[in-house]
């Protein structure tokens, strides 16, 4: 079983920066991917960043050129987040992934964290 605990969620305004990391109980390399969800009140789950075993980024077209997903080689990824927006507003789900598979799909993930509440204000 991994554990995933996601931090650094916050208020922001609009224009401004915060950074997300997610701790995870396994190390990062030895995991084929990891990604970024969001979840805004009355919507469906949507991918947001992946990061895959040899590195590789994939991103939102929404988030594409203000997000950037990075991780160490430990057990952190992190999610630095630019230029936000009001409808960038969510809460924000680290995920971890055991398979070589579909990244920007939320069924290819096999752990998940409890997310972190990004809100910003207008």
């Amino acid at each position: 079983q991994v554990q995933l605990v996601e931090s650094g969620g916050g208020l922001v305004q609009a224009g401004g920066s915060l950074r997300l990391s997610c701790a995870t109980s396994t190390r990062t390399i030895s995991r084929p991917g990891m990604g970024w969800f969001r979840q805004a009140p009355g919507k469906e789950r949507e991918f947001v960043a992946a990061i895959g075993l040899s590195s590789t980024t994939y991103y939102a077209d929404s988030v594409k050129g203000r997000y950037t997903i990075s991780k160490n080689d430990r057990n952190t990824v992190n999610l630095q987040m630019n230029s936000l927006k009001p409808e960038d507003t969510a809460v924000y789900y680290c995920a971890v992934s055991n398979r070589l598979t579909d990244l920007t799909v939320d069924r290819g993930y096999d752990y998940w964290g409890q997310g972190t509440q990004v809100t910003v204000s207008s």
